[in-house]
């Protein structure tokens, strides 16, 4: 008896696509092109143009080199000034900006705390309002009146109406406030993401073996916690070398009372656009990028991220 004879025609496969876009050898580089181009039009091309420029006495319709004179310049009191405003409020916003939004995130990770949602929504606000907005409101509140919001609260507990803006602590104070009430949320945000992967059998563990809560946390939450540390830390680190906004909006310009505000990136402003100086202004702003570059490579040494894993 003979076999029966399929009827049904085998499907013809799909034709193989060809052409540049699905050659495998062209793909990767077509897929990151546009994030090449946007590097070397904004980042790599304004870094040469701004190395040139460092060089140069840059005047309208008109530049010439002067070699090492710019760097040259770079050394007085305001440069140093600078520094010193930048790097004393990079550090106070590390102190506060780290561990304050970190136990926040704790306690906003637990399920035990009612209102969650609520207590997420009106931390991560402040971030939402614009920072013009917000320094004026500051300039506002700390006037130095005793009409001033600020000078009404501390005098409701017995003490004398200050002049925030007008002293190196107290305007330093005010600016880390500022930052602490515009980016605390922001940073808790990240810790929720990084407290939201941790598996929960891990302090179930713990907490048989009769961890405390203060131990799940110090030998289970900041570990494990490291690589968002890291990133939170490196932008803080950014953010604080770069600031100018705050500053600028606090005293109502880029000319602080003794340059008490004055920052890296107004010191980059005040040369560069206030005086028509772009050649010194390039200067200071490439030594920036080399405070900069430098503390954030001191930062991930410090956090052990250049070690080679076994």
């Amino acid at each position: 008896m003979s076999k029966p004879t399929s009827t049904a025609t085998a499907k013809a496969p799909a034709p193989r696509k060809t052409g540049f876009l699905y050659n495998q050898r062209y793909a990767p580089y077509v897929f990151t092109l546009p994030f090449v181009l946007t590097f070397l039009v904004f980042f790599t091309y304004p870094v040469i143009s701004t190395i040139q420029m460092s060089f140069q006495e840059v005047l309208p319709g008109a530049t010439k080199y002067i070699g090492f004179k710019n760097y040259e310049n770079l050394f007085n009191k305001h440069y140093y000034r600078a520094i010193y405003n930048s790097l004393i409020y990079t550090v106070l916003t590390l102190v506060v900006l780290i561990p304050l939004p970190l136990l926040f995130a704790v306690m906003l990770n637990s399920s035990k705390l009612p209102f969650k949602n609520f207590f997420r929504s009106t931390f991560f606000i402040p971030a939402l309002v614009s920072i013009v907005v917000a320094g004026t409101i500051f300039r506002l509140m700390l006037g130095q009146s005793e009409g001033a919001i600020v000078n009404q609260i501390i005098g409701l507990f017995g003490f004398e109406p200050q002049k925030w803006l007008a002293d190196a602590r107290l305007g330093m104070l005010a600016l880390v406030l500022m930052a602490t009430w515009r980016w605390l949320g922001v940073n808790i945000i990240y810790f929720l993401s990084g407290l939201q992967s941790i598996p929960n059998d891990i302090y179930e563990s713990a907490s048989i073996d009769g961890a405390t809560t203060w131990q799940k946390f110090m030998k289970i939450t900041v570990p494990l916690l490291k690589p968002v540390t890291i990133y939170v830390l490196t932008i803080s680190i950014f953010g604080g070398l770069s600031m100018f906004i705050e500053s600028f909006m606090l005293w109502s310009g880029n000319r602080s009372p003794k340059d008490m505000g004055l920052t890296m990136v107004g010191y980059i402003y005040q040369q560069g656009f206030e005086q028509n100086n772009m050649g010194f202004g390039s200067a200071i702003g490439l030594s920036l990028l080399g405070f900069t570059l430098v503390l954030n490579l001191i930062q991930l040494k410090v956090f052990g991220l250049f070690k080679k894993e076994d």
